[in-house]
């Protein structure tokens, strides 16, 4: 575990050089995420002005306050110049799967209002197939539960309420989540992610496709940079 940790860091240290003075940064969520916030402070105690960042949690968003980093939202700038975040699954085309700290909607409206969307991560998250190792999250509206689950077991999903302790996981959006577990992985995510969204009372899936023009993995040879692939 410790060396994962390691792994991130280095990810985490090459993705916030790209922070440059006077842009707004947006700030994902997680593991991996957590080390960028950290490593972005850093930055700021050594000279770098941001006009602000915006966070995709109010996890991100109170360890940034807490680190003195400046804050801001979307709706004093709905353009991101950059938004790192980290990535559970990442397939050879740089296809992401996310969701895992439940923050997946407002990382995916983050990464789709900035200009350039970097994605971090330790060696462990490349996979051939997205949903190798974790279940598509898929985000919902609580009245909608029984027929969207009905209808993604139908897609051959094995399909499970999040939990946290002895409820219900509650998303920021007041949502629930839904883990699909597919047990061959998901050979087309495209379609599967057009099929999911044609499910009326899905808000938002997991599935982070052609969205990130960078992904920077650390591992046991320092860093990777691996340029977007259409």
């Amino acid at each position: 575990m410790m060396a994962y940790d390691a792994w991130k860091q280095l990810a985490a240290a090459a993705a916030v050089k790209l922070v440059q003075d006077g842009m707004v940064v947006g700030l994902g969520t997680g593991s991996t995420a957590t080390f960028m916030v950290h490593a972005l402070a850093q930055r700021i105690q050594e000279g770098l002005h941001i006009v602000g960042a915006v966070a995709s949690s109010q996890a991100s968003k109170d360890l940034a306050a807490q680190l003195g980093i400046p804050l801001t939202d979307l709706d004093s700038h709905p353009e991101l110049d950059l938004y790192i975040d980290g990535a559970d699954e990442i397939d050879p085309q740089l296809r992401l799967l996310k969701g895992g700290g439940g923050a997946l909607l407002r990382e995916k409206i983050l990464a789709t209002s900035a200009k350039r969307f970097v994605v971090i991560a330790d060696n462990s998250k490349r996979v051939l197939q997205l949903g190798q190792n974790f279940p598509v999250p898929v985000e919902i509206v609580p009245f909608a539960l029984a027929p969207v689950r009905k209808r993604l077991e139908a897609l051959e999903a094995v399909v499970s309420v999040r939990k946290r302790g002895d409820g219900t996981f509650i998303t920021e959006n007041g949502n629930i989540i839904l883990d699909c577990a597919f047990p061959n992985a998901v050979a087309n995510p495209e379609e599967m992610d057009a099929r999911m969204h044609s499910i009326v009372g899905v808000i938002e899936t997991g599935f982070f496709l052609h969205l990130a023009q960078q992904v920077i993995i650390g591992g046991p040879d320092g860093v990777t940079i691996l340029p977007f692939v259409v």
